[in-house]
């Protein structure tokens, strides 16, 4: 009998009359809730060092503040192109696809009508929930109908998977990534950037004013991206760490998943409570929330100011189908995506 316990309810209803379900999955002290609408994350709860639980991912209470608010991305499940790709358009296969320009002139995780605006399938899978949906061709300007599945599970230890499977149709451009934000400190606590970031990454993408790659990963040495030893985060960051060996592909012809390495451990001094992250992706986009602004609360009632909270986006390198330099993005017919990260709470 799996230790997790999974429930599912009804969570609210958005303004196209489309039904969103919440999935709860509890193991232990640790407890996770997912919605069917974006794939989204909207709450975690763990256990301080006293044993005391509290909220530690930013979100809002009730549907409509993710469809009113979806430009926060709290949470959500981001595809097709999870990061920007530069001047909203990528060549393949001898053609150029034009993409939505929603983040100045470039195209920002997957366009307007992206993963995390979409009502996803759901049905249970051991230990947790299995999210599903078809995007199909031409949607956002992508090629190729994908097939998407997302499984969240939840380990009796108190860890959180997230497992992406996709297959295409047609050769398309593929990055998945979940943007949930971290305020380990508890959520209306006052932010993250007091946090402590250890992160096994030699190397950074620096990037131009519109947040596109300027060049070849550069190293951190020396730099206030240097977090290979443990130290406090602070603010101003919006860059992707290199964090695998730089190479490789996001398709198999294998349904064998591969396996996540250690990559990053994030903690709050003020709570003790810390994550552990580990993942297949070769890149990590950590993202201090400078775009917060006190416009919107969350769930304890309290406005997100700018710095509330941290996000570390496991995926592929921005601006990859634009760079052949980077680590490949194509994903064929024929071939199989797959793609792990773990979350391990704990409390220190």
């Amino acid at each position: 009998m799996s230790a997790t316990h999974a429930a599912e309810e009804p969570f609210g209803t958005l303004e196209n009359g489309s039904i969103v379900h919440r999935w709860t999955l509890e193991a232990g002290a640790v407890r996770v809730r997912i919605l069917t609408y974006g794939g989204i994350v909207q709450s975690i709860e763990t256990p301080d060092r006293h044993g005391e639980r509290g909220e530690i991912a930013l979100g809002f209470p009730d549907a409509a503040g993710y469809e009113a608010h979806g430009e926060s991305y709290f949470g959500a499940l981001v595809g097709r192109y999870a990061g920007r790709i530069g001047g909203a358009a990528f060549p393949l296969g001898g053609k150029r696809y034009v993409l939505p320009a929603n983040d100045g002139p470039n195209c920002l995780h997957g366009g307007v009508a992206n993963f995390s605006t979409t009502v996803w399938d759901a049905a249970p899978c051991p230990d947790g929930v299995e999210l599903r949906r078809t995007s199909p061709d031409g949607e956002e300007g992508f090629p190729g109908a994908l097939d998407v599945r997302v499984r969240y599970t939840l380990s009796a230890a108190g860890e959180l998977t997230c497992a992406y499977r996709a297959t295409t149709d047609a050769p398309t451009v593929l990055n998945l990534t979940n943007h949930t934000y971290f305020d380990l400190s508890g959520d209306g606590s006052g932010g993250a950037e007091t946090h402590c970031l250890r992160m096994a990454a030699d190397h950074y993408l620096p990037v131009d004013p519109t947040g596109i790659p300027a060049g070849p990963p550069a190293p951190v040495a020396g730099t206030r991206f240097d977090f290979r030893a443990r130290r406090t985060v602070g603010r101003g960051y919006d860059h992707t760490f290199v964090v695998g060996d730089g190479s490789g592909t996001i398709g198999t012809p294998s349904e064998e998943a591969p396996a996540p390495r250690p990559v990053a451990e994030l903690s709050a001094p003020s709570s003790g409570r810390a994550v552990r992250l580990a993942t297949t992706e070769p890149g990590v986009q950590l993202y201090t929330a400078e775009h917060l602004d006190g416009t919107y609360a969350g769930t304890t009632g309290r406005p997100y100011e700018a710095g509330a909270g941290l996000a570390l986006e496991t995926q592929h390198f921005p601006d990859s189908p634009n760079r052949p330099d980077f680590p490949g993005t194509v994903l064929h017919p024929g071939q199989v995506f797959r793609s792990r990260t773990v979350y391990a709470f704990t409390a220190e």
